[in-house]
């Protein structure tokens, strides 16, 4: 199947310039199973790389899972290719890998578009296909968007346990598929009135407890839910109705199931040789060598593989700061070439993908980084690392440390909440309260504040309110948007009859007020890393354990909002707090409002209005001065200035 000039029929000289370059970003266009016309026959052709290979062969039914029907011609340059006639979209096949070892390896293929349905693990033919896509509009609307400066309210979610089918339909499972989570989906987020949603574990994984986390098929959305153009059809679906949508993607290790990538030609192939780097004990799985050409090919040409194939509008990339730092999870580690921690190749590799996709799309990509590494947002050209957003774990650790203590003893953490406001603008965050803050022992967030159940369902509203009014973008894991109960499983579906419950409903309205005041108040969703956006009012309030702050655009109060967040299920009769301007001042949210009679006593012609009174507070000129209940959070819109 060789030319006589000893090259390949496909894999053309240049794209093995750029594949061994590292810089091939659409290697999977030529890479895996692609079915194809050769000569009038029609057929598949298989393309692979493993340069250390004895011999490899390409197994399936067609060939009666023979391998000398199936043996694969190799290229001085590592790449592997065979046309199996007959081979058509739908077939299952594997490779059959004779290692530089001397072992036979039965492989799945590191580029296939599609996976059998898990236990099996075979790959399976899927052309890139001709969808046809109907999301033309929402793509033009992003072509030209600020997301800085555009809400961005992210809903994340496990579709295996959002929700399951109990329809009579046979499925062992109860998976929906993912025509039928989209319809159903968009409706939500949309009622809701989030801007996006989040994908877990739609890269095809062996295992359901990794959640996705531990990759087998990084081309292939998993078959749990359908085929990849079901999948396209719910990212479709999403844009048509306006939501985003962003895939959780794990660049930084891969499992150590024999049929994936791990000593795939009887080599260190896809994981560095030096052993203090190529594994991560904690996790039991490989790290990817990142300085390795090919596998920044690979990685890189993934990322645009779901953009482009899937119009993903962001990647949520996993566990950033294990890939920053050779020390990471281990006890033994090895240091780079001038004897830091970090790791220079991975940090290089994350500007170079954070370069291209940012250059070659409109996507952006979003880290998830415990570290306290700086510039991870900065744009590479001035010495960052190049992501769009970072997960703010530490304002999550804080605050949730905080809520955790029996209010009597917050007076002495009061600064847990404060101090997030002391880095708010060193990064351009992401608020995140993730699936990671309700497993493993952890407790639903319900659960994880004292009291009885009317004070934790208070609690739960006003740590929200100071969650989408504080500076940063916003996530809220599914199912804590209604008080969910119990831990998150990703074996069961949500306890959405919780729902119908009045208080857990009353939380779930709660959610959905802040949504829409979210979005509609550009002095809320406007995160320019600016700190004139933000202005405390009073920070020390420790005794009664409230808060209260300005959002702002970056000149003067027009827009501004006042936010009040009352952590104590103590009532205040004339809480009183200091304000810059006169006039009438109104209530436009209060945690309070979907209960009966939860407008308050101030109301005049329905409409909550304070008006503010010339007198010294908070070292301010005038103040407000009114009636706080336990556990509430009032949102007030300032006058217009004259």
């Amino acid at each position: 199947m060789q030319k006589e000039d000893n090259s390949l029929l496909y894999f053309s000289d240049l794209d093995s310039f750029y594949f061994h370059e590292g810089t091939h970003y659409e290697v999977y266009r030529k890479m895996g199973a692609h079915p194809a016309s050769l000569d009038g026959v029609e057929g598949t052709l298989f393309t692979l790389w493993a340069p250390h290979a004895r011999a490899v062969s390409v197994i399936t039914d067609r060939n009666g899972w023979w391998e000398d029907n199936g043996r694969m011609t190799p290229s001085p340059n590592g790449v592997w290719e065979r046309f199996l006639p007959g081979v058509k979209p739908g077939d299952v096949y594997r490779y059959v890998v004779m290692g530089a070892d001397g072992i036979k390896r039965y492989k799945s293929d590191p580029y296939a578009f599609c996976a059998e349905r898990r236990p099996a693990n075979a790959s399976v033919v899927y052309g890139l296909g001709d969808y046809a896509w109907q999301d033309g509009a929402y793509r033009k609307t992003r072509e030209s968007a600020d997301v800085l400066r555009e809400p961005m309210a992210i809903y994340e979610v496990h579709l295996g346990s959002w929700k399951k089918r109990y329809n009579g339909d046979f499925d062992e499972d109860g998976f929906l598929n993912y025509r039928e989570l989209a319809d159903q989906l968009a409706e939500y987020v949309n009622y809701m009135g989030y801007t996006h949603v989040e994908l877990i574990g739609i890269c095809e994984h062996p295992f359901d407890g990794s959640w996705g986390y531990q990759v087998t098929g990084f081309y292939a959305p998993t078959s749990r839910y359908g085929t990849p153009d079901d999948f396209r059809y719910f990212v479709d679906t999403l844009h048509r109705a306006g939501i985003g949508v962003i895939l959780d993607w794990v660049p930084a290790h891969f499992p150590k199931d024999t049929f994936g990538l791990e000593c795939f030609d009887g080599t260190t192939l896809y994981e560095p040789e030096d052993p203090l780097r190529a594994e991560y004990p904690e996790w039991g799985t490989k790290a990817f060598d990142h300085g390795k050409p090919e596998v920044r090919s690979f990685l890189i040409s993934n990322a645009m593989y779901w953009v482009r194939e899937f119009h993903i509008d962001a990647l949520r990339v996993d566990a950033v700061a294990a890939m920053l730092y050779n020390s990471f999870g281990r006890s033994e580690w090895r240091p780079n070439v001038y004897g830091g921690l970090e790791n220079l190749e991975s940090t290089d590799f994350l500007r170079q993908l954070n370069r291209a996709v940012r250059r070659y799309t409109n996507a952006y990509l979003i880290a998830e980084d415990s570290s306290t590494m700086q510039g991870i947002t900065e744009d590479v050209d001035r010495g960052g690392m190049g992501f769009m957003f970072k997960w703010s774990l530490g304002w999550m650790n804080d605050t949730l440390k905080y809520l955790a203590k029996d209010p009597i003893y917050r007076h002495w953490h009061h600064g847990e909440l404060t101090h997030t406001l002391d880095y708010a603008f060193t990064e351009s965050f992401v608020l995140v309260l993730s699936h990671d803050e309700v497993v493993h022992l952890k407790h639903p967030i319900r659960d994880k504040l004292p009291g009885g159940l009317e004070d934790r369902l208070g609690g739960m509203k006003t740590l929200y309110t100071f969650q989408f009014t504080h500076p940063g973008k916003k996530l809220l894991f599914m199912g804590q948007e209604f008080a969910e109960d119990r831990e998150w499983s990703e074996a069961r579906e949500l306890n959405w009859w919780l729902t119908g419950d009045f208080g857990h409903r009353d939380v779930m309205q709660c959610v959905r007020n802040l949504l829409g005041l979210y979005r509609w108040y550009p002095s809320l969703h406007e995160d320019p890393r600016d700190p004139a956006i933000f202005e405390w009012v009073n920070r020390n309030d420790a005794d009664r354990n409230i808060l209260s702050y300005i959002r702002k655009p970056r000149n003067g109060y027009d827009g501004a909002v006042l936010v009040v967040c009352n952590f104590s299920p103590m009532s205040y009769g004339d809480y009183a707090v200091g304000v810059p301007l006169p006039g009438k001042y109104e209530r436009v949210f209060s945690t309070y409002d979907s209960l009966p009679g939860g407008g308050g006593p101030d109301e005049i012609g329905g409409v909550p209005v304070l008006e503010a009174e010339r007198s010294e507070c908070d070292g301010r000129e005038y103040r407000l001065s009114y009636g706080l209940r336990p556990n509430e959070s009032i949102i007030l819109t300032f006058p217009k200035e004259s």
